[in-house]
This record gives structure tokens, C-alpha cells and sequence, in this order.
């Protein structure tokens, strides 16, 4: 867009038309040649920018990939420590009960050997006292 001038009529009538007209296109052909200028100022700012934007969004993505490696590394360790722990308790609890189990069966055993005995001790208990009565009514 042209630059309005506006130039008094005394500035027309000492100078003239000519003159005057070539000052014109002198101030359009400034205002294009700043606003040119302007312009790629602009762009190269604006590349500037982008280009560092673009580095920095790369940093920060380095950055986030690396804690949330770091974090993952720290979560796979804690994991495989949780693991083992759990690995302990498992044989801990299974030592635990092998040792139950071998005492219910010894347990089992004696109770067994004391039942049989006793069952014995009664069988006899009966058997021969009934042993005597037969005899003493068969005579």
C-alpha cells in the first residue's frame, strides 16, 4: 500500500508538479524498500525462533525420555527386589508347613501306636475276664 502524502499547495506551487510527484514516488519506493525489509527481518526472527523452539522441544523430549528411563530402571529394580522377597516368603512358608506336615505325621504315628496299645489293653480287658466266666459255667 502507497503512503499517502499530503503536501500543501504552497509546497506544489514552489516546487512544482514534477518535483513534487518524483518526492512522492521517492517516499513509495522508501515505504516499500522498509516494509521489504521489514518483512524478511520478520521471517528471519520468526526461523530464529522456530529453530530454537525446535531445540528446545528436542531438549526437553531428551530430558523426559531419560527420566522416564530412569524412573522405568527404578521400578524394574524395585520389582525384581519385590520378586525375590516373595521368592523368600514362598520358602519360608514352605519350609513352615514341611515341618508341620512332618510333625502332624509324627504326631499321627504316636497317636496311632497309643490307640492300638489302648484297643489292646481293652480287647484283653474283655477277652479274658469273658474267658473266665466261660469256664466257670462250663464247670
Amino acid at each position: 500500500m502507497p503512503v499517502t502524502v499530503r503536501l500543501s499547495q504552497q509546497f506544489y506551487d514552489r516546487f512544482g508538479e514534477q518535483v513534487t510527484n518524483e518526492l512522492v514516488d521517492w517516499f513509495n519506493q522508501v515505504d516499500a524498500t522498509y516494509k521489504s525489509d521489514l518483512r524478511e527481518l520478520n521471517e528471519q526472527n520468526f526461523q530464529r525462533f522456530d529453530a530454537k523452539l525446535e531445540q528446545r522441544w528436542a531438549q526437553l523430549e531428551a530430558r523426559w525420555d531419560r527420566r522416564l528411563a530412569e524412573l522405568e530402571t527404578k521400578w524394574e529394580r524395585r520389582f525384581s527386589e519385590l520378586r525375590l522377597e516373595i521368592g523368600r516368603l514362598e520358602n519360608r512358608m514352605e519350609s513352615g508347613f514341611r515341618d508341620i506336615r512332618s510333625g502332624v505325621h509324627t504326631d499321627l504315628a504316636v497317636l496311632d501306636a497309643k490307640l492300638t496299645k489302648r484297643m489292646f489293653y481293652f480287647w484283653a480287658g474283655t477277652v479274658f475276664p469273658l474267658i473266665g466266666v466261660m469256664i466257670a459255667l462250663m464247670r
